[in-house]
């Protein structure tokens, strides 16, 4: 949640700073900011909205070498001009990406000692400790050093000084790095806010505070300044670009074949799944049971990816979201194994799951498509996708290449177990690493026939998916998509499960679409999907069923052999009726309301 910007150097700070909160708006785009020092004294533009409404508000005499910029996930106040970063007190001006959870209780004791409080936010009550502190000690770090030593919570601090041309930055459990440039020196939430002006970053870690100027970056740790050992990202500013698409989200959808293929092809070698490059060669051993904890979409594809494997591997798996595992931790059993997952490697309930997850002793791994994130770091062992930057809101190529790297993780243990033969675990390698890709791009090319039945659903209220087994778990992926960029209220059920109250609901004309692909179970769901018709339902059956006679409204044929293909057929297919649905609606496709894409705030 929340993305932070700042820069010090010989150009001018204010074109980057709203560059690079244009990049990352995709973290809140409630209201934005930017401080910028103008004669040793910081001045405060904001206002509620977009950037591009921050960019309006900016005059051409706003011209600093020193500023920091914020736009807002609201998490305390509501949306407006005075709640947006920075926050201003005394000498201090900062912004702030985190949740300080002992807010108030700072707030009522500087009330007491005369401080005036403008905003609802509980950043300000961090500006005003950092600016007691520092009138009573002189020092820019003894004064955040303290404020922090009192501070309880996440956050990620930029901060400037009154006629102090540089920015401190502070960091706890919120992600933060540093850009090294030819023009000077950067600070930012993310790397795809840096990549037009550098690709040399360092990760700040927990517990360390930093200074950078135009001309130096220092940092602190607990033993004092450290030696920084500057790394290279493998992005680049052309894949932050549209492209020609419409949206990201449309071109991230087409970018899905690739990504799997790359999360794919450096883990598959002689046609078999190998993780030895990554992983130790005994990492698996005596694992009895694996617990998937992540939240959204990647709970999603730990779901099918736990039901993945079940069906291949035979090792009991369960997938649990993070929230409710943090405080609800399963009875604890030997040979454990917890699998972490999230796109951006920061999910705050999922990094708190982790955390409880080793302190039960069970041994860890991280799924993450970001690497140096808090997430990566903790876990006792690491996968990347390679799914690439992903900045539309709503996943489409994170979720792909999750399952697609737990389908593999499948591969490999049913093999390893001797569940399955060198040859079927070959077979069903190649079939992820090329089949997979090939009838994803093939999918996409029937995006006529998805508009149509976006066309039939996009001015109705209320969907329900049903599917039973790994159809359900599309199903779940399926719905959420919709509700997250059109707005439409969508519920997944498993196809049997509906009449057990919930077909109470349906209608004449509600939509109801039925996944069907598992071929054990066509007629039980195609069965469930004509209780609801009979009772008026608009229904649309996306099956593998070739000899279907459906009576649905719709039907849409998923041509392929294997289930892991018809998996990833029907959820390209219900990807782009959500996107269509979304578009013809008219909502903001890449930016849904209410939502950010890094949810690390709990």
């Amino acid at each position: 949640m929340c993305g932070i910007i700042g820069y010090v150097g010989n150009d001018n700070a204010a074109p980057k700073i709203v560059k690079g909160l244009s990049l990352l708006e995709y973290r809140g785009y409630d209201s934005a900011g930017i401080a910028f020092l103008k004669d040793g004294a910081a001045r405060i533009v904001k206002t509620s909205g977009r950037v591009d409404s921050l960019r309006e508000k900016l005059l051409k005499s706003d011209k600093s070498y020193c500023a920091i910029g914020h736009t807002r996930w609201a998490t305390h106040g509501p949306v407006n001009d005075v709640n947006a970063h920075p926050h201003k007190s005394g000498n201090v001006t900062l912004v702030h990406n985190g949740i300080i959870e002992n807010y108030i209780e700072i707030k009522n004791e500087l009330q007491t000692q005369g401080v005036v409080f403008k905003s609802s936010t509980d950043t300000e009550a961090a500006s005003a400790l950092i600016n007691k502190y520092y009138n009573e000690l002189g020092s820019e770090k003894d004064a955040i050093k303290k404020a922090l030593f009192e501070i309880k919570g996440s956050y990620a601090f930029a901060i400037m000084f009154k006629g102090k041309e540089e920015i401190w930055v502070a960091k706890k459990e919120s992600s933060l790095i540093i850009g090294y440039g030819n023009d000077g020196f950067y600070v930012s939430s993310d790397i795809i806010a840096l990549l037009p002006f550098t690709d040399t970053y360092y990760v700040v870690n927990d517990g360390e505070i930093a200074r950078i100027s135009s001309d130096s970056a220092i940092v602190f740790d607990t033993n004092g300044e450290k030696e920084i050992h500057w790394q290279k990202s493998e992005q680049d500013e052309q894949n932050i670009q549209k492209d020609g698409y419409d949206h990201f989200m449309l071109k991230e959808m087409h970018e899905q074949a690739s990504a799997i293929y790359n999360t794919i092809s450096v883990r598959a070698k002689k046609e078999m799944p190998d993780f030895s490059d990554e992983l130790a060669s005994d990492f698996f051993d005596g694992t009895e049971r694996i617990e998937f904890v992540a939240c959204g979409s990647a709970m999603h594809a730990s779901l099918a990816g736990a039901g993945f494997i079940e069906q291949l591997a035979k090792i009991p798996s369960n997938a649990y979201i993070a929230s409710e595992y943090r405080y609800s931790v399963p009875a604890f059993k030997k040979n454990t194994l917890t699998i972490a997952v999230s796109q951006s490697g920061e999910t705050a309930d999922t990094l708190g799951a982790l955390r409880e997850a080793k302190r039960i002793g069970n041994k860890t791994l991280a799924i993450v498509n970001a690497r140096e994130t808090a997430i990566a770091k903790e876990a006792d062992a690491c996968l990347y996708t390679y799914a690439g930057p992903e900045i539309a809101v709503a996943t489409t190529k994170g979720y792909a290449t999750q399952v697609a790297l737990i389908y593999l993780i499948a591969i490999y243990l049913a093999n390893k177990n001797a569940q399955i033969n060198a040859h079927i675990a070959q077979v069903l390698t190649d079939t992820l690493l090329n089949s997979v890709p090939k009838a994803i791009n093939e999918t996409m090319l029937r995006e006529n026939e998805m508009k149509s039945i976006a066309r039939r659903i996009f001015d109705l209220d209320n969907l329900f998916y049903i599917g039973r087994g790994v159809d359900y778990y599309i199903s779940m992926e399926a719905a959420l998509k919709l509700k997250e960029i059109s707005y439409i209220h969508a519920q997944a059920y498993p196809s049997a499960e509906l009449k057990h109250g919930t077909i109470s609901l349906v209608e004449k004309s509600t939509p109801v679409v039925a996944i069907s692909t598992n071929e054990q179970l066509y007629s039980k769901t195609e069965s469930n999907l004509l209780e609801t018709k009979s009772r008026g339902a608009y229904t649309i059956l996306i099956t593998s069923n070739i000899k279907t006679a459906s009576e649905a409204d719709a039907l849409i044929f998923v041509p392929y052999q294997s289930a892991i293909e018809r998996f990833f057929c029907s959820l390209t297919l219900t990807q782009m009726i959500a996107y269509y649905a979304a578009f013809f609606r008219g909502c903001d496709i890449d930016k849904p309301r209410n939502l950010a894409k890094s949810v690390t705030v709990e």
